[in-house]
């Protein structure tokens, strides 16, 4: 499901290199320092979760890298290319929106509260992006749309408006829709949160089977068995910064941060 357009793809880049890569990255609102140079790879068909308590800046991360808002400081590396600013003799410049939307066509977002419009059908949610971004006929991206929503089970409610799903199956359709983008990483921010307890294990479900695809993932979230099971990395984050980062073996039996050990001691 990778994406490979030429024009993300530098003859310096190699598969062995980062998929994303985030340096020294910083965000601010008023007076408050919500990243403080916050430094971040993640490999192709890797799938890396972010732990931490709430207000410690995690989805911030999420959405600079997203291009939804920009950073303060620090670069963003797309397949070793520089997104979000013109790189100019005199600095980096930010892009004009709609060169940044452009490049947001690469990196998928699953937010916490699924984001769908309410007054189109859930094959209608997932086409959009495909029709008004892209510029795909009707017709095949009602195809390709309707293969995304069979992919995450739910190609027997295409039809159906987002009133009239559960919140499952909502955010089902939520990852069917940035999925039908075919990007380079796929973000998700606290995907689960938002739902009934017993609703949150078919969306894990489908996550786990795109992470046995090889999607490349960066999943911000409370579920920590989830974490164990399927991501290759798990990364602690605190106060806008990372405090460790390991396998997942190493990171719930061996932590090395008193931090870590503490926030562990909470979710388990």
């Amino acid at each position: 499901m990778t994406h490979s357009g030429p024009e993300l793809m530098p003859e310096t880049w190699s598969t062995n290199d980062p998929v994303l890569s985030v340096r020294n990255l910083h965000k601010s609102y008023q007076d408050q320092h919500v990243l403080r140079g916050v430094e971040f790879d993640i490999r192709q068909g890797q799938v890396k979760a972010v732990l931490g308590p709430s207000g410690s800046g995690k989805s911030t991360m999420l959405r600079l890298m997203a291009l939804l808002e920009p950073a303060d400081d620090g670069e963003i590396r797309l397949r070793g290319r520089r997104i979000g600013v013109r790189e100019k003799a005199s600095g980096a410049v930010a892009l004009p929106e709609r060169e940044l939307a452009k490049e947001r066509r690469n990196i998928g977002m699953v937010f916490q509260k699924f984001n769908l419009f309410p007054h189109l059908t859930a094959c209608r949610n997932v086409m959009l992006g495909l029709t008004s971004v892209k510029g795909i006929h009707h017709k095949q991206a009602e195809e390709q749309a309707m293969a995304m929503l069979q992919r995450v089970g739910l190609s027997h409610r295409a039809g159906h408006f987002p009133s009239e799903l559960s919140g499952g199956q909502q955010q089902r359709v939520a990852i069917a829709r940035a999925l039908v983008m075919n990007p380079d990483v796929l973000l998700f921010d606290e995907p689960t949160s938002a739902l009934d307890p017993e609703l949150v294990g078919e969306v894990l479900d489908v996550m786990e089977s795109l992470a046995n695809d090889g999607m490349t993932m960066i999943v911000v979230t409370h579920e920590v068995r989830f974490a164990r099971r399927v991501a290759d990395e798990v990364t602690l984050f605190d106060s806008g910064v990372i405090v460790e980062q390991a396998t997942p073996d190493e990171f719930f039996d061996n932590p090395q941060h008193q931090r870590t050990r503490k926030f562990l001691s909470h979710v388990h």
